[in-house]
């Protein structure tokens, strides 16, 4: 199934120019609208201020989100160190001529 074909700028110009001139030759009348004027049909509404009431200092968070920053950011760790407990290591004994004698059990 395929979708009708979307009519394109120039046609929806034409219709358009043609209903106006239909309609201007069967005895309609365009009727010139003052400017700022709303096309609305009661634009009364829009003749009294959308806000009635005085413009309310702004309250500034600065101070607020910087506190919850600071919480937000990891803190400075301490310059503890854990002290790890010494295992003993397996060393090996060479003789005077680099070669393996032996290995050994070594706590450090």
């Amino acid at each position: 199934m395929t979708l009708p074909k979307l009519p394109t700028k120039a046609e929806i110009r034409a219709e358009l120019e043609a209903a106006v001139d239909n309609y201007l030759q069967t005895g309609g009348e365009i009727q010139q609208v003052a400017r700022g004027v709303s096309g609305r049909e009661d634009h009364r509404l829009l003749e009294k201020p959308l806000f009635d009431s005085p413009k309310t200092p702004r309250t500034y968070v600065n101070d607020l989100i910087a506190r919850i920053e600071s919480r937000r950011r990891p803190k400075p760790r301490t310059a503890t160190r854990r002290t790890v407990a010494k295992r003993p290591r397996l060393k090996t004994l060479y003789d005077d001529f680099g070669e393996p004698i032996r290995k050994i059990w070594v706590d450090e």
